[in-house]
């Protein structure tokens, strides 16, 4: 059986592949604690300076969460207990990795998987891929870190776009918003991924990470969780989070109700 995330450390260069090209990389809890672990594995080592994170093949760089592992209605848990390899604090670990982290988009980014590339902190992409949220679509609240980063690494504005309009946006639109901060051919792309893991590899580490965490912290916001949660569980059990997954299993237009 194919492991579906690998890790790579070459010197000062940490390489992490999600590598499940035939479904598009999505990630499920299984994989997701196979994400953390190499995740901390990486960081764990003093000699990594980089950490570079990428997709196989050349399609999607990844799916996101495997939707058909969402709990609804009575099966939700409260959003107070969140599992330790689930999106939320596995792309929490992500970002707050000791040192610079490169999210190589090698294709589309959907779903979670456009957090995970915001819990990087550069961005690489290549053209022809696409970007989609569909949280909208089937009545599902994003968790609170995952908004924050949206708003905050690249504006209001894009997350209102993309999480209340649940828009599709293409390679330029992702470049021109900020969500990117390279945009190269194909054939450019390896070169571009090797050449900036290698000089961010070169930099003084503890400037580094230092900066990283001082840029991080002046970035915060205060907002009130406990009220996003309430809203989160709201929409975990509601009828209509119910209701947009069976549409999706079906194939259909979602009827909501609000409730």
């Amino acid at each position: 059986m194919t492991d579906t995330v690998l890790l790579a450390i070459d010197g000062p260069r940490a390489t992490i592949t999600l590598n499940d090209p035939a479904k598009h990389n999505r990630l499920n809890t299984e994989g997701l604690g196979k994400l953390r672990a190499a995740i901390e594995k990486a960081d764990a080592d003093p000699n990594v300076r980089v950490t570079v994170l990428t997709g196989s093949g050349e399609k999607t760089f990844c799916s996101g969460y495997d939707l058909g592992s969402i709990p609804s209605g009575k099966e939700a848990k409260p959003s107070s207990e969140v599992h330790k390899d689930s999106f939320e604090p596995v792309m929490d670990r992500l970002e707050a990795m000791r040192m610079p982290t490169l999210c190589a988009l090698n294709g589309g980014v959907y779903g979670g998987a456009t957090d995970m590339a915001l819990a990087c902190d550069f961005r690489l992409g290549v053209k022809g891929m696409r970007f989609f949220m569909p949280a909208a679509r089937f009545g599902l609240h994003y968790y609170p870190s995952g908004l924050r980063r949206y708003t905050q690494k690249v504006s209001p504005s894009f997350a209102k776009r993309a999480f209340l309009l649940s828009e599709d946006f293409t390679d330029e639109d992702l470049l021109r918003v900020g969500y990117l901060d390279w945009l190269v051919d194909r054939g450019e792309f390896k070169a571009k991924v090797d050449a900036t893991a290698a000089k961010l590899a070169g930099l003084a580490p503890l400037s580094m990470s230092n900066m990283k965490r001082a840029i991080e912290q002046f970035a915060q916001a205060e907002p009130d969780i406990p009220k996003i949660r309430d809203g989160i569980r709201e929409c975990q059990t509601s009828d209509d989070l119910r209701e947009g997954l069976s549409a999706l299993r079906e194939k259909r237009a979602p009827a909501f109700k609000g409730r």
